[in-house]
């Protein structure tokens, strides 16, 4: 023994190896189940139930107390799926971590909004009404709730009670399933109803501490009734079914709303008269209150299957993707856009294609495609692109392709954009798993300079990309920045493309998750410096978000002959349309030749694409670019092999 090892030392050692050893065990399972207390610790109605839930589970099923919730826990079994019964341990502090970041369900047993577990102790207790929805604590089980795939509940009652103060959980899945019984339960029952030899006598009281479960009352009613009567308390499970087998009744009159109380069922299904007050809440069901106990055992059993298969159909649900994109005139400036729709139709449910009025055969070529695919979706909302203010049209056009998505998320793609293969399921996967909270993720952007030998530093490395299919979502210009004219006309101040994330209502940017932190920020910043460190750790770290991240490779510039013709017939008149900046065709005004655009030759624009190609890696041509050697990143993609065509 190390004898200068304090002992809080060994106690500290304990409790992480204990931690460690439960936070692997979560890793290797499916589900989680956090209660109080199990089976093995009590054999009470709620542990019952939930052992029940737990042997008939076709999911590998970890047990975690509710006091190891934390943040540990947490993390190991954030890909999980999690089922929260009874929590009085767990700290309500972890509430808003777990909305977040788990998928789970619940099963109420009782009412955890309340700080007593029961609107009617609560009055007991205080002399006042139950004001607990309206308490900090209320409110976090209320959220709780809410963010749940599903819950279950005891009865329809409690259903109705938590409704009434929570309106909003009217909308979550849930569905009543009463107290669970095992095949072991249900053939011991069966058993001693078909090998009863004595006649019934006696009343059943459930003895209790507990002022809820009224055990007083019960005996009061056998003394006034004159009924022999037996208090079972403290009994092995197996022994009170043999004691209820040969009672004549079970009498049980709670003090306040006990949901589905399992000994009340089990005294029906052995064949007991029952006495009952109001406060058994799933007395007057269909399934319990019925002459043929058939029906009464067929919902029993019928339960674990009932959760089962919800369980299983939620684990393995996927969200609906879908994606969009617009196109004008793709043929003319040889966008690899039919690449770009293919690639989308391998991971999206759908692909939304709006035309803003091509006349170089795109659209027909966009009929062509969609007449051999079904979830390929074409639209056409010609534009009038000689509008002084046709530089707004582009956010108007996704704006409108959005409206048109039905999916849970919505995928945005330019017509010079492809996604690879190897990235189809990371893109599900992030949209199973984005945090709940979060309604845009930025993702990693691939920007060829030249043809694939050459990815830019100079331009950002990601894209606003999967958005979920919120209706206050739209794109435009963002409220900071948005302008009209003298004829009452949106244009934009600059700082906006007019196509950002923003809300309808307001006009403010959606805010959005992203991989590119600060450090990375300056990072880049240092590397486009030309400092060798720098460049070669944010190689490194470009490399592994591009393995790590489905990622977009954008071919824009893939054609720098193609982009400057661009420039000159398009981009220059959108950016003066979109800044309501007026340019002149001059030597000053073109920042690619010292010349205006009017005697600029096919062959300047050959010999100055070569020459942007061989002897950088990018610019940006706010500015004229004086031979500066910009840095810039190598990849090794696997391309199709006709993109270079499409481009």
């Amino acid at each position: 023994m190390n004898f200068e090892k304090s002992l809080f030392d060994q106690e500290t050692s304990n409790t992480e190896n204990r931690l460690n050893k439960i936070c692997n065990n979560i890793s290797k399972t499916d589900v989680v189940f956090v209660a109080d207390l199990f089976v093995d610790d009590y054999c009470g109605g709620a542990e019952l139930s939930t052992d029940a839930l737990i042997s008939a589970s076709p999911m590998n099923v970890y047990k975690l107390k509710s006091s190891d919730v934390c943040l540990e826990t947490l993390e190991a079994g954030h890909r999980k799926f999690w089922v929260f019964t009874n929590f009085s341990e767990m700290n309500i502090d972890f509430i808003p971590t777990i909305i977040a970041n788990l998928n789970y369900a619940i099963v109420e047993y009782d009412y955890k909004f309340c700080r007593y577990r029961s609107i009617e102790k609560h009055k007991n207790a205080t002399q006042n009404d139950c004001d607990c929805p309206e308490s900090n604590h209320g409110k976090l089980i209320s959220a709780l709730f809410l963010g749940a795939k599903h819950i279950w509940w005891m009865a329809e009652t409690q259903r109705q009670r938590y409704i009434d103060r929570f309106s909003f959980l009217f909308n979550v899945p849930n569905t009543v399933l009463s107290s669970i019984f095992d095949d072991e339960s249900f053939a011991t029952i069966k058993s001693l109803n078909e090998y009863r030899e004595d006649e019934k006598k006696g009343w059943i009281v459930l003895g209790s501490t507990s002022w809820i479960k009224g055990a007083n009352e019960a005996e009061t009613w056998c003394k006034k009734n004159k009924k022999d009567y037996e208090v079972v308390w403290g009994l092995p499970y197996h022994e009170v079914l043999q004691k209820l087998s040969s009672a004549e009744g079970f009498v049980y009159l709670p003090q306040g709303g006990d949901t589905c109380p399992r000994m009340v069922i089990e005294a029906e299904l052995l064949g007991c008269k029952l006495q009952l007050n109001d406060d058994v809440q799933h007395a007057k069901e269909a399934w319990f209150d019925t002459d043929d106990k058939e029906d009464t055992w067929a919902y029993l059993y019928m339960a674990r299957s009932r959760f089962w298969n919800t369980i299983k159909y939620i684990t393995q649900y996927s969200p609906t993707i879908s994606g969009y994109m617009t196109t004008l005139n793709c043929e003319k400036h040889m966008y690899p856009y039919k690449h770009s729709i293919k690639s989308m139709l391998q991971f999206c449910d759908e692909v939304i294609v709006v035309d803003g009025g091509s006349d170089d055969n795109t659209w027909e070529e966009l009929e062509q495609l969609a007449a051999n695919e079904d979830k390929l979706k074409i639209h056409k909302n010609a534009m009038n692109w000689s509008a002084k203010r046709f530089g707004v049209f582009d956010g108007t056009q996704k704006a409108f392709a959005r409206k048109l998505c039905t999916g849970d998320f919505c995928w945005q793609m330019d017509a010079d954009e492809l996604v690879l293969e190897r990235d189809y399921d990371k893109i599900k996967r992030i949209a199973k798993e984005m945090d709940k909270s979060q309604k845009l993720i930025a993702l990693p952007l691939v920007e060829f300079w030249g043809g694939e030998k050459k990815v830019r530093l100079d331009v950002n490395p990601w894209k606003w990309r999967l958005s979920r299919n919120d209706g206050v979502i739209t794109h435009g210009i963002p409220s900071s920045l948005r302008q009209y004219d003298e004829n009452g006309e949106l244009y934009s101040k600059p700082g906006s493309d007019g196509c950002d994330y923003i809300r309808q209502d307001t006009h403010n940017p959606i805010p959005f998750a992203s991989f590119f932190t600060q450090d990375v920020h300056e990072l880049k910043r240092l590397a486009l410096t030309g400092d060798k460190e720098s460049l070669s750790n944010y190689k490194a770290w470009y490399k592994g978000v591009v393995d790590t991240l489905p990622t977009v490779y954008h071919f824009s510039w893939w054609d720098i002959e193609r982009k400057i013709k661009t420039y000159r017939d398009y981009w220059s008149q959108h950016w003066q349309s979109l800044y309501d900046i007026s340019q002149e065709d001059t030597a000053k005004n073109n920042m690619f030749f010292e010349c205006p655009w009017s005697e600029v030759t096919e062959e300047m624009i050959k010999s100055k694409a070569e020459e942007l190609k061989s002897k950088t890696g990018g610019w940006i041509f706010h500015n004229k670019w004086k031979g500066q050697c910009v840095p810039h990143l190598s990849l090794e993609v696997d391309l199709p092999e006709d993109i270079s065509k499409s481009t």
